[in-house]
């Protein structure tokens, strides 16, 4: 189903928070990109238009699969969109990388952000929502995007990423907005 249909389509569903099992394990691939899969997909865009999210993991709504949509910007400020399943993500090494710190926050601890650094851009394979091939690189918003998702789809939230003081820090500040997101958020 083209993008333009997903965004259309879907319904917001749960958010499933850190520490559930779910999100602590490498998702499974993607091998059936049928009608029920083309519906999570939507059911995605809509959870993560609900929470204002720049993208979503599968296992993030409590499916193990190995899918994530984005919906953000890159680094000229142009609208990126679409649907990456079985990704290998591709960082700079040696002179190429540079870190660039940013604030970062994930829908599966809402309202809690931090500095991260992770490199200013990504190169992300993958296959679309049809299961063709599919190679997009970009910095921004939307290179960090393709880091922190596959991530997800690695076991890995990225508060696993930070020092021990770091991740205190971000823990405090979900504690102090935790009210403002009920069990249920988005969907509720």
């Amino acid at each position: 189903m083209p993008v333009a249909e997903l965004l259309r389509l879907g319904t917001a569903r749960t958010i499933v928070r850190w520490g559930d099992p779910v999100l602590h394990r490498r998702a499974r691939p993607v091998t059936d990109f049928g009608d029920a899969f083309q519906q999570l997909l939507a059911d995605m865009f809509a959870t993560n238009q609900a929470a204002s999210g720049a993208g979503l993991a599968a296992q993030q709504i409590g499916v193990d699969l190995a899918a994530f949509i984005y919906d953000c910007t890159d680094e000229t400020g142009r609208r990126r969109t679409g649907v990456v399943c079985n990704p290998e993500c591709e960082l700079p090494e040696g002179d190429e990388r540079r870190l660039v710190s940013y604030d970062e926050g994930c829908l599966s601890l809402p309202g809690a952000f931090v500095d991260v650094d992770r490199p200013d851009v990504a190169t992300c394979r993958g296959f679309d929502q049809y299961g063709d091939p599919v190679t997009l690189t970009g910095g921004g918003t939307f290179g960090r995007c393709l880091q922190h998702e596959t991530d997800h789809l690695n076991g890995m939230v990225f508060g696993d990423r930070l020092s021990s003081r770091k991740r205190k820090q971000l823990y405090r500040r979900f504690e102090e907005t935790a009210a403002e997101y009920p069990v249920g958020w988005p969907a509720e």
